[in-house]
């Protein structure tokens, strides 16, 4: 969870958290920046167990789902975008940043949490190896996305970005990518 302190409470306005799942990060937002939370999740089991933690905040949280591959959502809508641990998971990850982009306000930020393809060879060598068999078992979580290169691909300029590996986690899985990025004077 301490990775999750490091973004989450950075979030103003009105924000999109992509994947917001079962509402991990829904206690990390800060009540005195936020006035409107979006959930983007497909799975509505998952809007249900986020649903109890949202209950208690003090700001509007509205969960959403994924009707094909578009972000149901108006161009220029949204403050903030938000998205932690799911970059490794979606299908075509550079055409959902083009939609976070989309929909991303001018002068907004994206901030992003991820773990992803380490800058060690022979690390990298173990993720591409696993690779398929761990997205196999780990419901499509890919190890060894590069996401510094998928955030400029999907129309973001990083403007702020931490790493490391994250202590106690196999480094195949633990290289951990953090920071705030803006759309690329080109999106």
């Amino acid at each position: 969870m301490r990775q999750r302190e490091k973004v989450v409470p950075l979030a103003r306005g009105e924000v999109l958290e992509i994947g917001i799942g079962t509402g991990l990060n829904l206690p990390y937002y800060d009540p005195a920046k936020v006035t409107r939370l979006i959930g983007l999740d497909p799975s509505e089991k998952s809007w249900e167990l986020a649903g109890k933690r949202a209950a208690a905040l003090p700001f509007t949280v509205e969960f959403v789902g994924l009707p094909g591959e578009a972000i149901p959502l108006a161009d220029e809508s949204v403050d903030t975008v938000v998205v932690t641990f799911a970059l490794c998971t979606i299908p075509d990850p550079v055409a959902a940043l083009r939609g976070m982009s989309r929909v991303l306000r001018p002068g907004g930020e994206l901030l992003f949490l991820e773990h992803g393809l380490a800058p060690d060879a022979g690390v990298q060598r173990w993720q591409n190896r696993v690779n398929g068999f761990w997205a196999a078992v780990a419901g499509g979580c890919n190890l060894n996305r590069d996401i510094p290169g998928l955030l400029a691909a999907g129309g973001f300029q990083v403007s702020e970005l931490q790493t490391q590996y994250l202590p106690g986690t196999p480094r195949i899985a633990g290289y951990n990518f953090w920071g705030r990025a803006h759309l690329a004077a080109s999106a």
